[in-house]
């Protein structure tokens, strides 16, 4: 027996964790016209709920030219009619990739009420004045600290992050105006397609997708599709 196995409990074994999940029907005509319009209805359930934590934490996964991808779970800062925004390091290893290859998938995972919401779409950087604004909302602390972390990059220690913030800290004090890092800023998801899924019992679960296509004249619209579970 390996390690790891010798380390499992059997009171934790994954393979019988499961739920039933009991939820109304999701129909075809009970969807929003615009997939954006939907999602605000849905996002305002989820920040309702006492349950769900961070409502607006998503998964964003993104892929290098080569195909190799990476995901890891950030903030949704805004979503309007264009789409979704998020904010980061530029020079972060989902900045980099981005840049490289400009398309992203994000998931909502909102489990305490049986729902989530994903998204494929292309990316974008947003406009410096749209990043300043928002910027200028973020605590002091998280300011310096879009100074301080190189992200994604290896460092030596903790301490060294810290002697960094500190060394900020005393430049820029409390109450001072800390200058947004050029190598930070918003990233603007455009969505493809957004799918909202939501469980039912026997795994019979109901996946509605907005796909984003021309119409014949040019125009853009909306198609909607029920994909099996």
């Amino acid at each position: 027996m390996d390690a790891v196995t010798d380390a499992l409990d059997p009171a934790y074994d994954p393979a019988p964790m499961r739920e039933q999940y009991h939820t109304s029907e999701l129909a075809e005509r009970d969807l929003a016209a615009h997939p954006m319009e939907q999602f605000a209805l849905w996002f305002k359930e989820a920040a309702g709920h006492a349950a769900i934590h961070e409502p607006n934490a998503m998964v964003v996964a993104t892929a290098t030219p080569q195909g190799r991808p990476s995901a890891r779970t950030v903030l949704l800062k805004h979503f309007d009619a264009r789409g979704f925004v998020f904010y980061t390091n530029y020079d972060s290893r989902k900045g980099t990739e981005l840049a490289a290859n400009p398309h992203a998938s994000l998931l909502f995972p909102w489990h305490p009420i049986a729902r989530q919401v994903v998204v494929t779409g292309r990316v974008t950087r947003v406009g410096r004045d749209e990043t300043a604004a928002y910027f200028r909302t973020r605590p002091h602390g998280s300011r310096l600290g879009a100074w301080a972390s190189t992200q994604s990059t290896p460092i030596a220690s903790r301490a060294e992050l810290l002697a960094r913030y500190e060394e900020l800290a005393a430049r820029y004090p409390e109450g001072t105006d800390v200058p947004v890092p050029p190598h930070w800023g918003g990233f603007l998801v455009a969505p493809d397609t957004v799918e909202f899924w939501q469980g039912h019992e026997n795994r019979l679960h109901d996946r509605l997708r907005y796909v984003h296509e021309a119409d014949g004249d040019g125009t853009a619209g909306w198609r909607v599709e029920r994909l099996a579970p």
